[in-house]
């Protein structure tokens, strides 16, 4: 009897040993005579149990985890016995559907990773992939758009821009030459999402981009991939070369006179660099920095031409719209807020990972439900969210609905759906002075605002942890921020203030100021 095993090849659980797992796997097969089929898959985004092991059995997948090569030995003894479904071993956890942080999810565009090989073409087709594409073939340019818009989708990158209308405006140009960019410069504290999805399925982006440039009109494909990502840079090449003999991607996809390639671009390591403009400037080989709008990048955008500039997660979402209907995507979700999100729990948390639900899920379930709390297990102080530039919120704000315009209202962001968790030791003092820090570091200089103000800002957030002159250094703060905010050239020295000014309203004891 073959017994066949699934491993995370991604590389959150290869930073905690699963290669060494695998090894060990491999080995112990070899000295029991067992007839064991290890496979590597995607991470099913929960880390605390990573490595997870996964065996097949005629009920589902059953679990193990955190696996570690020690370990490896009972649970192939455990295997070895007639009954292994329900294993006698101290990280057995059952089916894995079964665990409730993944039960109680809304996998859309998740729902093939950790399921399937990565490099698995036609697992990905035996599991719905392109569905989606296969439709588009068949509707063409406008019908395509037409259901992008319907569906309500929104840029998953920060910014919740319609996509639609980003689709609609680069098919209307006239251009011969148009251009398919996909933002996968990741950079957000706390987000992982995007390197979970072109890792663990990467053929759902692709997908996803070809779709567009059926859409569009476009005929050149760049995905901008963080440099620190290099096992996604990898599988991206792979699944397009896979792609390429599939005769799913080239001058003629699958015979529709379509003609489409794709070319994967390692990014500058600049965190400016997920800003649209600043990330073409570095794909034409440019120092990356931000600029002024207009003309927009739907008309003018790389080297000149009309570009489509979306982020992994919107792209990815396409295949799916398509492949069920703009309606069904568009009745996931609240308000102006359609569809799922990828939330990323991060930070002092007890279960940190991925949480795909759709839009209306209250922040305290993400945290308390699924994240069950801090892993300190001190009381909860607060939550950032969308990224470093992103404001703090309080225990009093946790019943927060997560929804652009839910999280507008209260004074905070979506941003890339990033969540991260602290407890009550924080000092929200030195927390605000690392947001000033942080823009200061990764500031691409072309603004003063941005460039200088940041270095003031941290350099009296100093002074002010000292105790000097609490009340005028504040302030200064104040004035520091509304000038940053207001005279910033983009989001990098606009969005700074949030962090900060939050901080300082919610937890004014931290600052020497009386509650």
């Amino acid at each position: 009897m073959s017994i066949v095993l699934y491993l995370p090849n991604d590389s959150a659980a290869i930073s905690v040993g699963a290669d060494d797992v695998a090894k060990e796997i491999l080995a112990q097969a070899k000295n029991t005579g067992l007839d064991i089929k290890l496979l590597r898959n995607g991470s099913r985004g929960m880390f605390w149990l990573e490595p997870l092991l996964e065996v097949v059995t005629k009920a589902g997948r059953i679990g193990f985890g955190p696996v570690s090569p020690e370990e490896v030995g009972g649970i192939v003894d455990a295997l070895a016995k007639e009954n292994f479904e329900n294993a006698d071993h101290a990280k057995f956890l059952g089916l894995v559907e079964e665990i409730p942080y993944l039960k109680n999810q809304q996998r859309i565009t998740f729902k093939r990773v950790g399921i399937i090989e990565p490099l698995n073409l036609e697992d990905y087709q035996k599991h719905g992939g392109l569905e989606g594409l296969k439709k588009a073939l068949t509707l063409g340019s406008e019908k395509i758009v037409e259901e992008v818009l319907t569906s309500g989708l929104r840029g998953r990158g920060g910014a919740g821009f319609p996509a639609g209308i980003k689709w609609k405006t680069v098919a209307a140009q006239t251009a011969k030459q148009k251009y398919i960019c996909c933002n996968a410069d990741e950079g957000d504290s706390g987000t992982f999402a995007d390197r979970m999805l072109m890792e663990g399925d990467p053929f759902c982006l692709l997908e996803g981009m070809i779709i567009a440039a059926i859409a569009t009109g476009a005929n050149k494909g760049l995905i901008y991939v963080r440099s620190e990502y290099p096992a996604s840079i990898k599988t991206l090449k792979n699944a397009i070369n896979i792609l390429e003999k599939s005769n799913w991607l080239g001058p003629d996809i699958d015979g529709s006179g379509h003609g489409f390639e794709i070319e994967v671009r390692r990014g500058a390591g600049s965190y400016v660099c997920g800003e649209e403009s600043a990330m073409l400037e570095s794909l034409e080989g440019k120092r990356g920095q931000v600029k002024v709008k207009p003309p927009i990048p739907a008309i003018s955008g790389l080297f000149g031409k009309p570009t489509l500039v979306n982020n992994v997660l919107t792209l990815a979402s396409v295949p799916m719209i398509l492949a069920d209907g703009a309606k069904a995507y568009r009745a996931l979700g609240r308000d102006k807020s359609h569809g799922t999100q990828a939330f990323q729990l991060a930070g002092n948390i007890k279960h940190g990972g991925l949480v795909e639900l759709a839009f209306g899920v209250s922040l305290r379930e993400l945290i308390e439900d699924f994240g069950e709390g801090t892993k300190s297990e001190k009381p909860f102080k607060c939550a950032q969210l969308g990224g470093p530039l992103g404001a703090y919120v309080n225990e009093e704000m946790l019943d927060l609905s997560m929804d652009y315009e839910a999280l507008a209202k209260g004074g905070a962001m979506l941003g890339h759906g990033g969540i991260v968790v602290f407890d009550e030791q924080t000092d929200m003092a030195k927390m605000a002075r690392f947001a000033f820090e942080f823009c200061a570091i990764e500031s691409c200089g072309k603004c003063t605002p941005c460039r200088i103000g940041s270095v003031r800002g941290y350099e009296t957030m100093d002074k002010l942890i000292a105790g000097e002159n609490v009340d005028q250094n504040l302030e200064l703060i104040e004035d520091l921020c509304a000038i940053l905010e207001e005279s910033s050239l983009c989001a990098m020295g606009g969005l700074t203030p949030l962090p900060v000014r939050s901080a300082i309203k919610l937890f004014p004891k931290d600052f020497g100021l009386e509650g």
